[in-house]
Order: C-alpha cells, then sequence, then structure tokens
C-alpha cells in the first residue's frame, strides 16, 4: 500500500483505469486535462498490456508524473513467461503473441517496475475523509467492483475498508453509487471502453465541504 503525502489534497485530481496500451486514448484525456490545468493524475492499472503503444504509454504516463496501483495484466507481464503460455484456439494464439510483444517492447526495466506498483494508494482529503484508489476492490485488489452488484456483494468487496472515497476500475464501466457513508466510483477504462472510441476518465473537486465528483469522457 502507498499513502501520499501527509497534506491532505486540495487541488483538482483526475482518476482513470485500463489504459491498456491504448496511447490514443491515453493522448486525447490528457489533452482535455490540459485544457482544464488539472495536472494531477492517477490510473487504477491494467496499464499497458492490449494497445499497440505499450511503451509510449508508459513513457507518456511517466512524462504525466501520474500515480498508478497495478491491475492483474501488469503483475502477469512482469511474472509470467509467455514459453508457458498454452493457447487453446486462434483467439488465444493472438492474445499470447500479444503477450510476448508488450514484453519485448517495454522491457526488463518496465517490467520490474510494473510488478513493483503498489495495489493500493491512499490519498487524505481536505474534508477530513480518504479516498482509496484500487485497481479491483478493498477486499481483491482483482476482482472488480460492477455497476450491477447488490449492497451485500458490494459491501463484501469493500471489506470493511476506512476510507470514504473508493476509486476502481476493472470492469470498463463507470458508476458512482453510495453505499452508508461510503462513495463508490467505478471510473471505467481508458483504452477499452465498451462504447468503442470513448475514453472514460472521472475529476475530483477537493472542498471542505466536500469532494465533488464529475465522471466524464472524451472521444478519439
Amino acid at each position: 500500500m502507498d499513502r501520499i503525502g501527509l497534506a491532505p489534497a486540495a487541488h483538482p485530481m483526475a482518476f482513470c483505469s485500463d489504459v491498456h496500451g491504448n496511447l490514443e486514448a491515453l493522448e486525447a484525456v490528457c489533452a482535455e486535462l490540459d485544457r482544464l490545468t488539472i495536472t494531477d493524475l492517477f490510473v487504477a492499472g491494467d496499464l499497458l498490456l492490449g494497445g499497440d503503444k505499450p511503451m509510449e504509454v508508459w513513457t507518456l504516463l511517466q512524462a504525466r508524473n501520474a500515480r498508478c496501483t497495478r491491475g492483474p495484466s501488469d503483475i502477469a507481464l512482469g511474472t509470467v513467461n509467455p514459453a508457458n503460455l498454452r493457447p487453446d484456439d486462434a483467439h488465444e494464439q493472438d492474445m499470447a503473441e500479444r503477450f510476448a510483444r508488450t514484453q519485448k517492447a517495454v522491457g526488463e526495466l518496465v517490467l520490474r517496475r510494473l510488478v513493483e506498483l503498489p495495489e493500493q494508494l491512499r490519498l487524505p482529503m481536505i474534508d477530513g475523509r480518504e479516498l482509496l484508489m484500487v485497481h479491483g476492490s478493498p477486499a481483491d485488489p482483482l476482482e472488480g467492483i460492477g455497476h450491477e452488484l447488490d449492497e451485500e456483494e458490494l459491501s463484501a468487496l469493500l471489506d470493511d475498508d476506512p476510507a470514504d472515497i473508493i476509486i476502481c476500475g476493472a470492469t470498463h464501466v463507470p458508476f458512482e453509487r453510495v453505499l452508508g457513508d461510503i462513495q463508490i466510483v467505478n471510473v471505467g477504462s481508458v483504452g477499452q471502453a465498451p462504447e468503442g472510441r470513448i475514453a472514460h476518465f472521472t475529476l475530483i473537486y477537493p472542498k471542505v465541504s466536500g469532494a465533488l465528483v464529475e465522471q466524464t469522457w472524451v472521444e478519439y
């Protein structure tokens, strides 16, 4: 787990997830953040696997000083030998080849950096609350919080975590929901949105009276 700084967040922040190596989509999000003069970027994992420009995505995230957590594809890239993959059909063969190409494109140093990313980031807010960013859920960083879950299922995935705002990704479908005193914000996907050429992201404006959450998107 990584706890960011000591001073509570007081400036606008952008949160997103599931870039999946889609440089064009990430560039569109960054351009919109530049227009809004928002410099603080947080990304909830699944950064590089999927698109054709994984190294360029990593370079852009580093240039933006993005704070990232790791997702399952990030862990897999850093730990799985593609020679051990046994695809059963043409689709799985294509995925295995893409996996190997991504590893080769980013190199050993980036692969180690992916594995070293934290599972969670915690951020104190100016209103006294705490924000938690995780790829999946507090109970399991790899299990996503979906919009279709009922209250009992949601509660199980929150796992009595003390955070007041949960930022997550994994399911690629953005939504916002409140369960008791906990605000759950799934930020959707930058690079693999179900709608097609749409990149989801979420803006949070910290205020003493409570954070303002704005879920939005940009075309690319």
